[in-house]
């Protein structure tokens, strides 16, 4: 017997100039910006090993939790995008919905704690657009972030210049979107195709695996995703090494670095820690800097506020480019 669904229909979503932001495009970091930098070791050997790959031809991926964008990190991963020192960058569905409201009405975010005490947490209906530009994406067989960069250049949104999904369009650089069903706000819409989305961001997936076989020689980094990041490259490296073994080849001699807050400073990044440590669990610790790399990579752990780290990486990796 079928389980009684709920209806998405009986929803009432309000226009996104009644809610509340909690960021502007004030947040946005450029080229020129003023900014407090990061003196952390790991960062000009990044800088240099990404030059390095994109001069040889393999892959610098990132990987990024939306907390980047809402630093304002968007207008200094374009740049690198425009540089070609960037080669892929993956987002988890939370980062698409901001890198579109910033795009749209040049504000995002909202008080979960307010807007889940009246039931408007997530329902604006702007906000919906995006999953008609997925639905539209799957109709001609093209990614989710590819679906929703296209409509931003196409619908010239506002502030179109400092979105990244559209710079990914525009450039035809990769910026793949991996979701899950149930952690988005457009999942909640009455406008929310499911089968269209899912076609969609598997596509994403195939396309990020695709880079990953790249990744011999190449750069990946993990900047603020916990869950996302890890565990889709985890699956994509898999693939892409299968396939590799066939052929005869190897993905094993490449950097990874993940950026975030958690504290790892006694660390070794050369093996795991015992399941009685909570730092076990932190899967961007045994994925992305242990087990992944075991055989012939080579990895970093940088701490810090993404406002302060990717931009102090953005500017190295431009000197870098330089000489």
């Amino acid at each position: 017997m079928p389980f009684e669904l709920f209806d998405r229909s009986r929803l009432k979503l309000k226009p996104l100039a009644e809610r509340e932001h909690d960021l502007t495009r004030d947040i946005l970091i450029y080229p020129g910006s003023p900014y407090e930098p990061c003196d952390h070791p790991a960062l000009p050997i990044l800088a240099e090993r990404i030059v390095q790959a994109r001069k040889n031809r393999r892959s610098v991926i990132l990987m990024l939790g939306a907390h980047v964008l809402r630093r304002g990190a968007g207008p200094l991963l374009i740049d690198l995008m425009e540089r070609r020192l960037l080669s892929h960058i993956a987002l988890n569905g939370a980062g698409a919905i901001h890198d579109y409201e910033l795009a749209l009405i040049g504000r995002t975010s909202e008080s979960v704690a307010r807007y889940v005490r009246t039931g408007e947490f997530g329902l604006w209906q702007e906000t919906g657009g995006i999953n008609v530009a997925v639905r539209e994406g799957d109709r001609d067989g093209i990614g989710f972030g590819e679906a929703v960069g296209r409509a931003i250049v196409r619908e010239s949104f506002p502030y179109a210049e400092t979105s990244v999904l559209a710079a990914g369009f525009r450039l035809g650089v990769p910026v793949t979107v991996h979701v899950a069903f149930g952690q988005d706000i457009i999942h909640e819409h009455p406008n929310f195709d499911g089968a269209a989305a899912g076609a969609a961001s598997d596509r994403d997936f195939l396309i990020l695996t695709q880079s990953i076989c790249g990744l011999e020689g190449g750069v990946l980094l993990n900047i603020g995703t916990a869950v996302m990041g890890p565990e889709v490259y985890l699956k994509a490296l898999t693939m892409a090494r299968n396939v590799a073994c066939q052929e005869g080849r190897e993905i094993r001699h490449f950097t990874t670095a993940v950026f975030d807050l958690v504290r790892l400073d006694q660390a070794d990044l050369r093996r795991e820690a015992p399941k009685n440590d909570p730092s076990y669990y932190f899967r961007p610790y045994k994925t992305v800097l242990v087990r992944t790399v075991a055989d012939g990579g080579e990895s970093f752990y940088v701490r810090g506020d993404h406002r302060n780290t990717v931009p102090t990486l953005y500017h190295q990796i431009v000197e870098k480019a330089k000489s």
